[in-house]
């Protein structure tokens, strides 16, 4: 790679960053504004040259207070989405044996390496940057530092992902659908410049690097009180250097793509797209979007809080002009004539209790003048602005305020607000669904180009048993990550109990002679959300788990204290619905056949000496009575 080359790159990369970043720029002074309003500086706005300032007061009196609603409206939609975290699965590429059994091992490798990476908390955090600023993105890549140690400064390796703000992401499209529709898409931060020449093995001079960071704000308050206010202000950081990845999709020169990596003009890497992560064994950018609420032909979406700006300032304006009037009242204003008495005393002083008054001779005394009660017109557009939260944000004041509405609030009309709440949000809980999707399928993907060694991971097994599994590349067939479970926001817990209920009540839950089976007890009793109960002292829960760990195992062998029934029915559930065909499905089908005939002895025996059982009869004898029968 020649010098000219290089010069030529880090040109172009940085050409690209400043004009993607100046036509970004509208989005960016939008998404400050947010956050200044969830944090509490309400009285500050954006002017035309892209700025955002805090607006001073325009007499000292002047009530400035925040009464903010924004922040536990955000707080709620978080709480809520928080729930949404769905039951991913891996669905075969084909109905054939090695296909059905590599996507099973592919959904245990999946969830290992989801809980192995805490995903739920990097959603939880992408979740918060789209819920403030309309959009967050996830970066899913590959750590070569991760993962056991293998030698010296040699390791396995592992994925690593990590939630992105939407300050960081520059794309060349602001009308782009998705990630994958866009051409080139950059990434830009301030790293630290040691960080830096540890990851790339190369010395970068700092740089001022422009940075976004929390101070405080004297502009609240109210006549005789200063509120200091945290709002988000520009700042710089001295011992770093703006780290700018630039990624573009494959074309005819590139079938590969391309990454250029350049701090403070030094080519830090350059080369092809590193991971394949896209669809049908192709490269793409390493990030998946997330959005709050979806543009119509935009890339970046937008947030409740961008919606709920200007009702807040219509509140903070309406409670502080009604204070004001309230400190009228409670003060009140005195008419004086000129030169009638001390207007210095007056002023500091005012009219306490018992003082005497002293005015001139002949002066009119002075007066207070009358200013009426507070006009009602407060309370009801106070009370109208309330409201307009809730419709805005989709969070009904119950789920605000955390109780009811009212005390005689029945029920059946508590569930039904329920229900709207989780309606307004399901659109957003969808979102999150999806994001969680494609990071898990790009996390196959990379498993898939990078795990070629064989390692292993630490799964929950049948029956919630811990247990080691052996894995590789080439046990992953199949990156088609499908939803297991419906939206959690559709399908609550408390809906799925009160369901439950319902069809205990209706009987629906009893077989034939009216009875609740040992299989249909266990699954109703987990289904309320106390499966494990009784766990230490179900026996019919111990046989199903033997019997599953059999059908995984491919290991069929009749023990003397099986419970032959239960056997049966998992045994053939599994081979119906799972196994499919093949010497596996025949292996299976002659052990059904086995613990039939056991069954069969077993009753034989009872017969014949009264009704009083006897033990099952034991492998040999089962082997005796097929050889002679």
């Amino acid at each position: 790679m020649t010098r000219e080359f290089k010069e030529d790159i880090i040109a172009s990369v940085r050409r690209d960053y400043e004009r993607f970043a100046e036509q970004r720029r509208p989005y960016e002074m939008q998404w400050r504004l947010n956050m200044n309003f969830c944090l509490g500086n309400q009285y500050c706005t954006a002017f035309p040259d892209g700025e955002i300032r805090d607006v001073e007061r325009d007499y000292y009196w002047q009530e400035r207070e925040v009464f903010n609603h924004i922040a536990p409206l955000v707080e709620m939609r978080r709480a809520k989405l928080r729930t949404v975290r769905p039951t991913l699965t891996v669905r075969p590429f084909s109905s054939d044996d090695g296909d059905v059994k590599t996507a099973k091992a592919a959904t245990k490798i999946l969830n290992a390496a989801c809980d192995k990476l805490n995903i739920d908390a990097v959603i939880t955090d992408g979740t918060m940057w789209s819920e403030l600023c309309g959009t967050s993105f996830y970066y899913i890549g590959w750590d070569e530092s991760a993962g056991i140690k293998l030698g010296d400064g040699v390791y396995e390796g592992d994925v690593a992902v990590s939630a992105v703000s939407p300050f960081e992401i520059y794309p060349d499209d602001l009308f782009a659908p998705d990630v994958a529709d866009c051409r080139t898409l950059i990434r830009a931060r301030a790293v630290d410049v040691d960080e830096i020449g540890r990851i790339y093995g190369k010395t970068v001079e700092p740089e001022t690097s422009a940075v976004i960071s929390v101070d405080s704000a004297a502009v609240g308050g109210g006549l005789v009180a200063v509120g200091t206010l945290n709002k988000l202000a520009a700042g710089e950081s001295g011992h770093s250097a703006v780290l700018i990845e630039r990624y573009s999709m494959p074309t005819r020169e590139h079938p590969d793509g391309e990454l250029a990596i350049v701090a403070n003009g030094e080519l830090l890497h350059y080369g092809a797209l590193p991971y394949v992560n896209g669809g049908d064994g192709r490269r793409g950018i390493p990030f998946v979007r997330q959005t709050s609420i979806n543009i119509a032909g935009g890339f970046f979406g937008t947030s409740v809080v961008e919606r709920a700006i200007p009702i807040q300032r219509a509140y903070n304006a309406v409670k502080n002009r009604k204070h004001e009037f309230m400190n009228r009242l409670a003060m009140g204003v005195m008419a004086v004539e000129d030169g009638s008495v001390d207007i210095d005393n007056l002023e500091q002083e005012g009219i306490s209790p018992g003082k005497i008054l002293v005015y001139r001779q002949g002066a009119t005394p002075p007066r207070m003048v009358e200013t009426g009660n507070v006009p009602s017109s407060f309370d009801i557009e106070e009370q109208r602005l309330l409201n307009e939260f809730t419709q805005i944000s989709g969070v009904n004041e119950m789920m605000r305020s955390s109780e009811a509405v009212t005390a005689n609030m029945s029920g059946v009309a508590l569930q039904l607000l329920i229900e709207q709440d989780d309606t307004r949000l399901s659109l957003s809980a969808e979102y999150v669904r999806t994001a969680a999707r494609e990071i898990a399928r790009q996390i196959l993907r990379l498993y898939k180009q990078f795990a070629a060694d064989a390692r292993l991971s630490r799964i929950v097994g049948q029956g919630g048993q811990v247990e080691l599994m052996r894995w590789s590349a080439s046990d992953i067939s199949s990156d088609d990550v499908i939803f297991a479970t419906d939206n959690e926001l559709l399908s609550t817990p408390a809906m799925r109990q009160n369901m439950m209920m319902e069809l205990y009540k209706m009987g629906l839950l009893f077989d034939a002679d009216g009875k609740m089976s040992d299989t249909a007890k266990r699954r109703f009793m987990d289904a309320l959300g106390y499966g494990g109960w009784d766990g230490d002292i179900d026996m019919t829960a111990v046989h199903i788990s033997r019997a599953e760990a059999e059908n995984m195992k491919g290991s069929y062998k009749i023990s003397e204290f099986d419970d032959h029934e239960l056997h049966i029915q998992s045994h053939t559930r599994y081979l119906l619905s799972e196994c499919g065909t093949g010497r596996k499905a025949d292996k299976l089908s002659a052990h059904i056949k086995e613990h039939k005939l056991a069954r069969a002895l077993a009753a034989k025996s009872e017969e014949a000496v009264g009704g009083v059982e006897t033990p099952v009869p034991s492998e040999e004898a089962i082997d005796n009575n097929r050889q002679g029968g």
